[in-house]
């Protein structure tokens, strides 16, 4: 199967599988999730909180508006995600920005996307079962886990199994010239009670993993996310994501990604390399067909 039929492939068995993931595993109610006396989750009240009184983001999350994994006992109620304020769209996961709204990008890096917007894609990183970029795990339709705790959180996302670190220690960004990570090196914070503030920079700048969607808006070695997290109800996350990336956009850009809570079901484990055959056609590095970190202009 060539690289683009099978990034088609795996689009096309997500949704046709929805219905029949829930019946892979007993449904188990979430604990500690109101209810109402026939039992269905109430997401519409106060979000919990820790010990000392900050919102607590613990929770499985699917993107906002999609739909969950069949149905039946399990499925989650309607919600109703806030207006983003003027300016600030609302991210999709083909495209970082949403549908329409023209990315203030530099021309190098409008060149690169028209590039694997032509190839059909096939290099996104999805495809050959490595980290996507964060955007991409952000508004993916499989969900992730938020796991808090005091000095770290940790997001499991069911998309290539992957894994993110966010430390809340109180630890400054790595000056001390790191090799850089797929998922970037992320510090977290919180102001007031209410938002977290994560920032995360030394992401990886191959060209293999630079992208920001499907569509391959791409990110160079400057780039800088910071994300602020709120959980306005129990059941809604919102993230307004700011991509700071002075070698690929002209500005800054802020974006805004909405998930819902994933109530009385489980993350379901996913191994991309399992019977994977796609990599069998990946160039050598540097070699025609997969360039390799991208150069724009100094």
């Amino acid at each position: 199967m060539t690289p683009s039929k099978r990034m088609a492939a795996v689009i096309a068995m997500l949704v046709a599988m929805s219905s029949l993931l829930a019946a892979q595993w007993p449904s188990y109610p979430t604990k500690d999730v109101p209810r109402d006396p026939k039992g269905a989750p109430i997401l519409t009240g106060a979000p919990p909180r820790t010990a000392d009184g900050k919102v607590d983001f613990s929770g499985i999350w699917m993107r906002g508006g999609g739909g969950g994994r069949g149905g039946g006992a399990g499925a989650t109620p309607a919600i109703t995600f806030s207006t983003p304020p003027d300016g600030v769209p609302v991210s999709s996961f083909g495209e970082v920005a949403g549908r329409g709204f023209a990315l203030p990008m530099l021309p190098w890096a409008v060149e690169l996307k028209k590039k694997r917007m032509a190839d059909n894609m096939k290099d996104n990183p999805d495809v050959w079962c490595l980290p996507i970029g964060l955007m991409q795990y952000h508004n993916h339709p499989q969900p992730r886990q938020i796991v808090q705790t005091k000095n770290l959180m940790l997001i499991t996302y069911e998309s290539n199994y992957g894994l993110r670190y966010i430390y809340m220690d109180g630890r400054p960004a790595p000056n001390n010239d790191p090799q850089p990570w797929w998922f970037g090196y992320s510090r977290g914070w919180y102001e007031g009670n209410d938002t977290l503030v994560v920032e995360t920079t030394n992401f990886i700048s191959e060209e293999r993993a630079t992208w920001h969607d499907v569509n391959g808006t791409p990110w160079s070695d400057a780039l800088k996310m910071t994300e602020r997290f709120r959980r306005p109800t129990f059941g809604t996350l919102e993230i307004d994501v700011t991509i700071d990336d002075p070698k690929t956009f002209t500005k800054p850009l802020t974006v805004r990604v909405n998930q819902r809570l994933m109530v009385d079901q489980e993350m379901i484990e996913f191994i991309c390399n399992e019977n994977e055959q796609s990599t069998d056609h990946i160039p050598p590095r540097g070699k025609p067909g997969l360039p390799g970190t991208p150069a724009p202009p100094k």
